[in-house]
């Protein structure tokens, strides 16, 4: 069984900038495309950015971040991480990475197979 652990949220100001991690295990990495979403307060959960499978994969990103968050991948690690700079009070929210040996459940269904449990980010204005 997949599971997905999360790390590296935390309390920030705004234009700082913070890294999450998220490490896999129960499967082979390599052949699954990854991605996180995230839930802000009072708002149903939202894509933010994918990466293909494989290593070097390529990533799409939600307009809201695009240019200020960068997803990666590490395949020798099982990792996944999400480089959040620039960071604004409206990316408040909790972040929860997402796997999926199909690239278009994450970026365009929305509704990858498995979910991490999620980490609190919080930017403060």
């Amino acid at each position: 069984q997949v599971q997905l652990v999360e790390s590296g949220g935390g309390l920030v100001q705004s234009g700082g900038s913070l890294e999450l991690s998220c490490v896999f295990s129960g499967d082979s990495f390599s052949p699954y495309a990854m991605g996180w979403f995230r839930q802000r307060p009072g708002m149903e959960r939202e894509f933010v950015a994918g990466i293909k499978r494989h290593a070097g994969g390529s990533t799409v990103y939600a307009d809201s971040v695009k240019g200020r968050f960068t997803i990666s991948r590490d395949n020798a690690r099982n990792l996944v991480a999400l480089q959040m700079n620039s960071l604004l009070p409206e990316d408040t929210a909790v972040y929860f990475c997402a796997a999926d040996l199909v690239l278009h459940n994450i970026i365009e269904l929305h509704a990858p197979t498995y979910w991490g449990q999620g980490t609190q980010v919080t930017v403060s204005s």
